[in-house]
């Protein structure tokens, strides 16, 4: 079997993969496409420690080839998005729907795969930079046949990710304003996701003028190069205060209601914050390496009720949230094919990593 190994130090396409069968409670899904996300670049990177060797590939959709003796909400030829949240099903958490603070969700890692004959790890609980993989039950959610595999693959973590994050962990209200610094994958889903939530102002923030062109196809009505410009004062001049706000001992008293920094780095997350209004919150969606630190002016949010949140996987519940996404997608509000701008084959990986890098993508689709 053909697929994505983490070595160590490198990736690997190879066809020296296997992979078991289901047990009871598992399924077994021959993937159709997969989204290549930075996430797995982290794991290559070291900036997300993964143990080696690991199958790759967390946001993936494909069709069910056999299920364990226990499965009851799916069955051979069912089309599925897979999600990352292996969830108990039975903790506290679970039960009273917040499977993102599930404790058995992070660090969930088994050894369905053997690589060169010797037992390869899964990463994020999926690995669907292979022809076959094993999740559990609950992380197999059915679709309609309707969408592409090509599409419906974002939905797994890009989408759930950025689009959970305004309506699941902000519930963004209409006539709200925000700011999404990052315009790559998951920033275009935040956008989409204000836009959807009725937001009246969306600013993305990028590095790259070349990336103002999707932002504004996605939701955003105004665009903020980075690179040429200091942000958080283009954002002021954007959103201004009031008539009645003045800036007082604690500085700048207008701004938005939101930001999302889905970069996750200390410097963007210190702008996420300086660009709030009072009561505003910015929300950390991007991952840094591990032990990364921000500084901030306590009195700046306890004396104005701003704040800062985490926010993992769009605070999402799969069951729920994947089956809204797709009916979202299927009555036009939702873009899932305007997100893919590059489809490689396996063994096109390093093409999608080098255009990942560079800007160049959306996102980018390995196909089987």
């Amino acid at each position: 079997m053909r697929g994505i190994v983490y070595t160590g130090n490198d990736v690997e396409v190879t066809d020296e993969l296997t992979v078991g069968d289901p047990g009871p409670t598992e399924v077994k899904v021959a993937v159709g496409a997969a989204g290549v996300c930075h996430s797995d670049l982290s794991v290559i990177n070291g900036t997300i420690p993964w143990r080696a060797p690991s199958v790759l590939g967390h946001e993936g959709a494909g069709v069910v080839e056999a299920v364990g003796s226990e499965v009851r909400s799916v069955k051979p030829g069912d089309h599925v998005v897979i999600a990352t949240l292996a969830s108990c099903g039975t903790c506290r958490a679970c039960s009273t729907g917040h499977p993102t603070w599930c404790v058995k969700t992070l660090g969930n890692v088994s050894t369905p795969f053997t690589y060169k004959g010797e037992p390869a790890s899964n990463f994020a609980a999926t690995s669907v930079f292979a022809e076959s993989t094993i999740v559990k039950e609950v992380q197999a959610v059915k679709i309609s046949k309707d969408v592409p595999l090509t599409s419906a693959c974002l939905i797994g973590c890009g989408v759930l990710t950025g689009v959970g994050a305004v309506l699941n962990r902000a519930k963004v209200r209409a006539g709200e304003t925000a700011a999404v610094f990052g315009v790559g994958g998951v920033g275009l889903n935040v956008i989409q996701g204000l836009r959807l939530a009725g937001a009246s102002r969306i600013i993305a923030v990028d590095m790259l003028a070349s990336k103002e062109g999707l932002a504004r196809q996605f939701g955003a009505t105004h665009f903020v190069d980075a690179s040429a410009t200091d942000a958080v004062a283009a954002i002021r001049e954007i959103v201004p205060p009031g008539p009645a706000r003045v800036t007082g001992a604690l500085g700048w008293t207008g701004g938005v209601n939101w930001s999302f920094d889905c970069v996750g780095h200390p410097a963007v997350l210190r702008n996420a914050l300086d660009v709030l209004d009072w009561g505003g919150n910015a929300l950390a969606i991007g991952i840094p390496p591990q032990g990364t630190e921000v500084s901030v002016d306590v009195n700046a949010l306890a004396y104005v009720d701003r704040g800062l949140l985490g926010c993992r996987y769009g605070s999402s519940r799969p069951h729920h949230d994947i089956p809204l996404m797709v009916e979202l997608y299927l009555s036009g509000k939702l873009m899932l094919d305007e997100l893919v701008t590059e489809q490689q084959p396996l063994e096109g990986f390093r093409t999608i990593v080098e255009e990942m890098e560079a800007g160049k993508l959306a996102r980018g689709v390995l196909t089987f």
